[in-house]
């Protein structure tokens, strides 16, 4: 298994990225998040992340900037009817911690702006993609997702879920201000938990469009 690789950047696209390894070109298939990250074409030593892609017909590289990238593309390809061009499609579209935001909230409205994804197929995403982030202990690591609690631990203070949600939406690209004012009145609404805040977060910013 090739799970990274460290060359010379000889072509970057928003799709594909191509890594001169001991004059060996490799092809690798990325992200728009993962090729708007990479250095200057002719940069030397860039090390990429990578997984090898087996089909019947075909061997296929893919590359990517971080490794909760790379752990979402594995989760993603998992799922019947979902290819590495929706996976990385859906990576181009949300940062790691966007995107466990949406599936905390189960936003389908959200994960319908993916390109090939529909309402339907983005209301299955959400089902499937559904406690992976608590249950891997490596994603909730890497995004930043708190351990799940046994049901009669303490519930977790008011203060440290808003500081939770607050940081998911500014990982979405809400200013602080933003996050501030969508939050209040969460408490007064009932929401204790933090997919809760997140949903009555976004429902007040108008579905985090």
């Amino acid at each position: 298994m090739i799970v990274q690789l460290t060359g010379t950047l000889v072509q970057v696209l928003p799709t594909q990225v191509v890594l001169d390894v001991g004059g060996v070109g490799y092809e690798l298939g990325v992200s728009t998040t993962t090729a708007s990250s990479l250095p200057a074409v002719g940069e030397a030593g860039v090390t990429i992340l990578t997984r090898l892609v087996v089909r019947e017909d075909a061997m296929e590289l893919f590359g990517f900037s971080s490794r909760e990238e790379r752990a979402l593309f594995d989760r993603l390809v998992a799922i019947s009817g979902v290819g590495p061009k929706l996976a990385l499609s859906v990576l181009s579209t949300f940062s790691p911690a966007a995107l466990a935001t949406v599936v905390a909230t189960q936003d389908a409205s959200r994960m319908a702006q993916v390109a090939g994804v529909g309402k339907k197929k983005a209301q299955r995403l959400l089902v499937e993609l559904e406690g992976v982030f608590q249950k891997d202990a490596e994603l909730r690591g890497l995004v930043g997702l708190s351990q799940p609690e046994p049901e009669d631990a303490p519930r977790p203070s008011s203060t440290s879920v808003e500081l939770e949600a607050t940081e998911a939406l500014l990982s979405m690209g809400f200013t602080q201000q933003e996050a501030e004012l969508a939050l209040q009145g969460h408490e007064e609404a009932g929401a204790s938990t933090i997919e809760k805040v997140l949903s009555f977060a976004l429902r007040n910013l108008g579905g985090g469009a």
